[in-house]
């Protein structure tokens, strides 16, 4: 849970925003280890957001700039993509707008658009695009963090997120929701790996981003295994990629949102 306090500040930050920069933004959420379910008490804020121009200013030749970032603040960081934009990574199956989607901490949702793409997310999901993302970070992840006999334990969880991920799309389970404890339930049934999980959540939780450790072997030993027998995995090819639906959103959400143009 945001506290209200915090929600407000956001809630704030969001509408200067629209008054500074004449958008409309139809969807806002938090991103990160706090939609994960993994936040520390001092974890930053990560607002994403997706936002519309008025009609007008997409009618040129000029390329223009389609995202939006304020420095972070004290602990928040907000960011956004331009509707265009977020629809274009969409049609790629982009993973990060889909965990976005997929929040649990939605500050904001106007209109049909976040709706109408959760709706399309079965038909864009790439299951192959998804999986080598997710491998990558895994693995990116566990050699940068967890080759050593000491290790600063609540990397753990950086690298069995998306190796969870890699093996939610493995089972063919569409595409992977954003909370940790989703994949978690679903895909571990070893119960000495869950309990050693969840003592490392607790630790995350309880603000111990760099408690440093000896090496967790029943989770060591289970990434080792994962992650090399996943680099073998050939998932399905991508499905169609046309713009006629995305297309459709995009003329139709201009017009709900500032009407038909004249």
């Amino acid at each position: 849970m945001i506290e209200p306090l915090v929600a407000e500040r956001i809630e704030a930050e969001l509408d200067r925003i629209e008054a500074e920069e004449g958008v409309r933004i139809l969807y806002a959420c938090e991103s990160g280890s706090r939609a994960w379910g993994f936040a520390s008490t001092d974890s930053d804020y990560d607002v994403r957001f997706v936002y519309l121009r008025p009609t007008a200013w997409y009618l040129t030749i000029d390329h223009r700039r389609d995202s939006l970032e304020r420095p972070i603040t004290d602990d928040l960081d907000l960011a956004g993509w331009d509707l265009p934009k977020a629809l274009g990574l969409f049609r790629k199956s982009n993973p990060p707008l889909g965990e976005w989607l997929g929040s649990p901490i939605v500050y904001r949702e106007v209109g049909s658009a976040a709706q109408r793409l959760r709706d399309l997310m079965p038909a864009y999901h790439s299951p192959v695009g998804s999986f080598h993302h997710y491998l990558s970070m895994a693995t990116g992840n566990y050699r940068d963090y967890l080759r050593g006999e000491l290790v600063k334990l609540t990397k753990y969880l950086y690298v069995l997120r998306p190796t969870l991920a890699c093996l939610w799309i493995e089972r063919g389970l569409g595409p992977v929701p954003t909370e940790f404890g989703r994949l978690t339930e679903r895909l571990i049934d070893d119960p000495a790996l869950t309990a050693a999980i969840d003592d490392l959540l607790a630790v995350k939780r309880a603000g111990g981003e760099m408690d440093t450790a000896p090496r967790v072997a029943v989770i060591s030993d289970w990434l080792d295994a994962q992650i090399e027998r996943l680099g073998q995995v050939r998932p399905p090819a991508p499905p169609r990629t046309d713009t006629a639906a995305l297309d459709a959103l995009w003329h139709e959400v201009l017009v709900e949102t500032w009407g038909p143009w004249p």
